[in-house]
């Protein structure tokens, strides 16, 4: 369970009896930004209206992508699996309402490559119809194994980051204890603002989802942390955990604390190892909104096939929260809202810090997109023009996660990618507060972004390589072999006829 820490107990939880978090920690850095946030939560959380047309990614979470189960033509009802998970870490695919498939094929998509990926899209009827569903009430008696297997059929991803399976991390492994479930309620990107209302308005469904997470993990504490510039759902939140065990933090609001080993060290002092994951110190993380999406599927039977987003920023004429289906065109939203397509400079899937820019309002929401955020230009000011550096080490003082990005500046700006990994690149989490504090105006992270890129393309030429060198190998082999055994085989034949010419030879 989540302790304070003293000087003798650094190392681990103590056991034995109920603890609670007396103080909080510091992590390094972060930087303190507006927010943005009022704008969004003055209206309470309708449902957006059913679009017509709706477009399904088949890759929207980290893994492989979901493999398509229906045809064009084929008639499916809301809830119903049109795509099944390919591969362990990947995860099932479900139609958000009913209708007709008419396409499936290479559509745009929100991503920052702006290419083209293998979608199926679908033509809703308006009836909405659902497909039958099996409800879990008595989750507690379930296997934790079958309970993971529910929620991994309802194919339910992160709701709060890159979208990991949320299966996977609701299983610790063998051995491994989870001392603390930690639901991460924290927002500290300007302008989003859906997990605040989400808590806000779905408090019991957040602490029931909790609930079965916990019973998943079987672990000792649960913990809901988030910003204290949430109010409103700080008390719904304690409202609703009245009479439990179940500790509700506040955090203070500083960028990026919402991160997962930030969040952490924040809430228990403790730090997750370079390179490796919180369950190795006992700690399992996940979101508010996953949580009422595990609820959703052991309680409704339901898959995840909507979710809580902020449509904000200057060009929205009424900035709110919406419940929205997955697969929902960009453009219903902004119309919905209301937009002004004349003076929008920018549209971000994400916040400004770690959102991306997206090819067009024609790509569809996925399962990760928490906030659509439309710009003008007094939202996102032009690029100032990019200065060298001047080695006033701002940049170090920012980072939350303790590197040295300057030093990964140089040796990615020299294309020194062996150099650039000693300095532990993939600790980075792209939160950019280091390209924000620089003087220079440098764009650190696109610099951090480029490396990852080369150093991922080098590792699978690399892969490739050394299987076609396998393969060749296993070719001389085997011609060896074969050249072997014909010899082996013309010996012998020619054994046989000597042995018969001697015979002949004696009669």
């Amino acid at each position: 369970m989540v302790v304070s820490r003293t000087a003798a107990g650094r190392t681990g939880f103590a056991q034995g009896r109920t603890r609670v978090i007396r103080r909080l920690w510091k992590f390094n850095g972060g930087v303190h930004l507006p927010g943005h946030k009022d704008e969004s939560t003055r209206l309470p959380v309708t449902r957006a209206h059913l679009p017509k047309r709706l477009i399904l990614p088949l890759h929207q979470h980290i893994g492989e992508a979901a493999e398509a189960v229906v045809k064009v033509g084929d008639h499916v009802l809301k809830g119903q699996m049109i795509a099944h998970a390919k591969g362990f870490v990947s995860a099932p695919l479900h139609a958000p309402s009913s209708g007709t498939v008419v396409e499936i094929g290479d559509l745009p998509v929100p991503h920052p490559s702006g290419l083209n990926a293998p979608c199926i899209v679908m033509e809703t009827d308006g009836e909405d119809r659902w497909t039958e569903l099996r409800p879990h009430c008595d989750y507690d008696q379930l296997d934790p194994s079958h309970l993971r297997n529910i929620i991994r059929e309802a194919g339910i991803v992160g709701l709060g980051g890159a979208g990991f399976p949320s299966f996977i991390k609701l299983n610790p492994g063998p051995g491994k204890t989870v001392d603390t479930l930690i639901l991460n309620g924290v927002e500290c990107e300007p302008y989003i603002t859906c997990d605040d209302m989400l808590m806000r308005e779905r408090g019991q469904e957040i602490i029931c989802g909790l609930r079965i997470m916990r019973h998943a993990l079987h672990a000792r504490a649960c913990v809901i942390a988030m910003e204290d510039n949430k109010p409103e759902a700080y008390a719904a939140l304690l409202a609703a955990t009245r009479g439990t065990d179940i500790e509700v933090i506040q955090v203070p609001t500083i960028y990026p604390a919402g991160g997962e080993k930030q969040l952490i060290k924040v809430l228990t002092g403790m730090e997750v190892p370079s390179n490796g994951l919180p369950i190795h110190i006992g700690i399992v993380c996940h979101n508010v909104g996953t949580a009422v999406a595990v609820y959703r599927a052991i309680e409704h039977g339901e898959p995840l096939i909507s979710r809580y987003m902020t449509i904000t920023g200057g060009n929205i004429v009424q900035p709110r929260n919406l419940e929205v289906l997955i697969g929902t065109p960009v453009k219903d939203l902004l119309d919905e809202c209301g937009w002004h397509p004349d003076t929008l400079e920018r549209l971000v899937m994400g916040g400004p810090m770690m959102g991306f820019s997206l090819p067009g309002d024609d790509v569809p929401v996925i399962k990760t997109t928490n906030c659509i955020l439309a710009m003008t230009r007094d939202d996102a000011p032009a690029h100032r023009p990019v200065m060298p550096c001047i080695r006033c080490g701002a940049c170090a003082d920012a980072c939350p996660v303790n590197l040295l990005p300057q030093q990964l500046y140089w040796h990615a700006h020299a294309k020194d990618l062996d150099k650039i990994q000693e300095y532990d690149l993939f600790d980075c989490i792209e939160c950019g507060c280091c390209s924000y504090v620089c003087p220079s105006n440098i764009p650190l992270v696109h610099y951090y972004r480029y490396a990852k890129t080369e150093i991922w393309a080098a590792e699978r030429e690399k892969q490739k390589a050394e299987q076609a060198r396998i393969r060749h190998e296993f070719r001389l082999q085997r011609i060896d072999r074969e050249k072997a055994e014909r010899a082996a085989k013309h010996a012998q034949k020619k054994e046989e006829l000597t042995s018969i010419t001697t015979k002949n030879n004696e009669e």
